[in-house]
């Protein structure tokens, strides 16, 4: 699914009126019917609706919805943002249509004009939507704080009032939905954890835009799905054998933190990879044994890792799970990112060891995986202002070095060479949760070593990844959920890709 900006969709829109044909006022019924269906199927429908709408085509989307509500016997209230302008052309149509229907229409002039919202109504808020290019100001602003202060329910339709679309939206005045009702594909804005505060629980609802559109218009961004990763999963032969899917390789654990060892490797034999070798240090052989009977242990340390393996006999790397901040690892770093002549796999203390020593990201094999969590992407790449910069220096490092970055969260973000990037669609606030990362190295680590390439690795490890986590979270909530939770639901996950 591409993400495009605001200008993008009103593209889209054109066209689609132009080679369906439709007329842009029954385009804009599809989208106060789909709200509408989406309001009557959650059960909001006793409700009184208050629904608040500006003179543009968010608004005229607000009133054809207000009409909809009205016919199937529903109590609505319009209230229309008053400018002392005329409304867009089919904003115009749909107020004379909703004229036919009701009379309890008020014109908000000032804030002497504000309703009395009671807990148990709910409120539309069809102010403006994704063509908004300022913060709001005098009555605007007024009303939206207005209707934050209120208790009732507030739905959102396209976009919460006074967010922007392609652009931090910081000190904006902006509306608080507990819902959003957005249309056909996701907007950047929707993404992003600094708005989650607006947009509540986002719901994409299809409206028909026309498919040769999306097909054909380029995007910076993308949303990976069910469809994309159906085209990228290649299922088993059946004359298969262990050598077909890679010998993988994890450097990881040390005193204390052999957990990390235990659930990377866990991830990276749940992935499908052939064989793996898990090169610990003598503290962990134990362990790994006992836990993990299924990898191979080649001890390199006492307490830590002090020698790399030979790693050119591997199909793939993983280094950084639980390895610790040892002095001689900046060497070992060194070694295998020199030696290796084939895309790794860098994450956890690796990333802290290159944030101490930048000299080292020269070195990085082209094409490698960087995994880093928000903090970790900090201290590599320094402070943003906000998530829209952090994307953006994303991209733009992984492009320096030649890299992929996947940027760890809800809706995962991956960072590659080229100014093109991915969102993750899979995945729930129970993967905020210890070891999670190290099961996501494993995951990729052994892609990586059944021979997909690193484009791929990324975009089917982190959705799987993610869809295990959703597994794991319907069977042991997300609160109770632990990483190896993860790691056990991810034969389920691999299960699904299969229907």
């Amino acid at each position: 699914m591409k993400i495009f900006s605001a200008a993008q969709v009103k593209e889209w829109d054109a066209y689609s009126i132009k080679n369906e044909p439709i007329n842009s006022i029954n385009l804009m019924e599809r989208a106060a019917t789909a709200c509408y269906r989406w309001l009557v199927k959650n059960e909001f429908a006793q409700k009184h609706f208050r629904i608040f709408c500006g003179k543009g085509n968010n608004g005229s989307d607000g009133l054809a919805l207000a009409r909809l509500l009205i016919q199937n016997n529903c109590r609505v209230t319009v209230y229309i943002l008053e400018f002392g302008k005329i409304g867009t052309e089919d904003f115009q149509l749909n107020l004379e249509r909703l004229h036919q229907c009701t009379t309890d229409i008020h014109f908000i002039q000032s804030t002497e004009f504000f309703p009395t919202i009671n807990k148990d109504d709910v409120i539309v808020d069809a102010l403006f939507g994704i063509g908004l290019n300022k913060p709001l100001d005098g009555i605007s602003a007024q009303l939206v704080q207005y209707l934050n202060l209120q208790e009732a329910l507030m739905v959102s339709i396209d976009m919460p009032t006074g967010l922007f679309t392609d652009k931090a939206s910081t000190g904006n005045t902006i509306i608080n939905a507990t819902h959003t009702l957005s249309f056909q594909n996701y907007k950047l804005a929707l993404l992003l954890p600094e708005n989650e505060t607006y947009c509540g629980q986002v719901h994409l609802l299809e409206i028909g835009l026309h498919k040769l559109f999306e097909d054909n218009e380029a995007s910076i961004f993308e949303m990976i799905d069910r469809h994309a990763i159906k085209n990228i999963f290649k299922p088993r032969s059946n004359f298969a054998h262990k050598g077909n899917y890679g010998h993988a390789v994890l450097m990881c654990g040390s005193y204390g933190m052999m957990g990390a060892a235990v659930l990377s490797s866990l991830g990276c034999l749940k992935s499908g990879v052939g064989k793996l070798t898990a090169c610990v240090p003598q503290c962990g052989y134990q362990i790994m044994q006992a836990i993990v009977p299924e990898a191979m242990c080649e001890v390199e340390g006492d307490n830590f890792i002090q020698h790399p393996p030979s790693i050119e006999k591997f199909d793939a790397v993983g280094i950084g799970p639980g390895i610790g901040l040892f002095p001689s690892h900046k060497e070992l770093l060194q070694h295998v990112f020199s030696t290796a002549n084939k895309p790794i796999v860098i994450d956890a203390d690796a990333l802290n060891i290159i944030a101490q020593e930048p000299s080292l990201f020269t070195s990085i094999p082209a094409g490698s995986i960087i995994t880093p969590h928000p903090k970790e992407f900090e201290r590599l790449f320094g402070k943003t202002q906000n998530n829209f910069e952090r994307l953006q220096l994303a991209l733009a490092k992984a492009n320096e070095f030649n890299i992929f970055i996947v940027l760890k969260g809800h809706y995962s973000f991956i960072a590659c060479s080229g100014q093109k990037g991915y969102f993750n669609s899979t995945g729930n606030p129970g993967m905020a949760t210890a070891g999670s990362g190290d099961v996501l190295t494993g995951i990729l680590t052994g892609l990586l070593a059944q021979g997909y390439d690193s484009m791929q690795a990324c975009m089917l490890g982190v959705y799987v990844h993610g869809l295990a986590g959703d597994i794991a979270a319907g069977k042991y909530s997300q609160e109770a959920m632990t990483a190896g939770n993860i790691a056990v639901c991810m034969g389920d996950a691999f299960k699904m890709l299969y229907h």
